[in-house]
């Protein structure tokens, strides 16, 4: 996998903390770039193609469900892997979001190993 990986999580503390994990899972990235909401993704995803998307779910303006409804919709988009990175436990809410096509979910907090797993799983790499 080469290709840019985009970090969508309101808390600077925790992107910069994911930023540190995608590098230390050596995943080959071309570039890592950064959102705090869905609505900076989408605007960085006009400007830039992204392979993965990191996605938290609970962030003010647009949160990870509703970039993932939008995702959903949008056929130019549906190639780019979404693994939610959260806390979530509820249920009916994950549910919702792999009715979505959300492909995976990391709970946090995860080991960088965990992560490397599931995107390089997710483009028939050896883990």
């Amino acid at each position: 996998m080469n290709g840019n990986i985009l970090i969508v999580d309101d808390s600077p503390i925790l992107r910069k903390a994911i930023r540190k994990s995608v590098v230390m899972a050596g995943l080959p990235a071309t570039a890592i770039f950064e959102a705090g909401n869905g609505q900076e993704a989408l605007d960085l995803i006009a400007k830039s193609p992204f392979e993965v998307i990191l996605l938290d779910l609970h962030m003010p303006v647009m949160d990870g469900e509703q970039f993932a409804t939008v995702w959903n919709k949008r056929p130019d988009l549906k190639h780019i892997m979404i693994v939610v990175v959260s806390t979530e436990s509820n249920i009916e809410r994950i549910n919702r979001l792999k009715a979505l096509g959300v492909h995976t979910f990391l709970p946090k907090p995860f080991e960088p190993e965990a992560l490397a797993k599931l995107v390089k799983s997710h483009f028939g790499a050896a883990a």
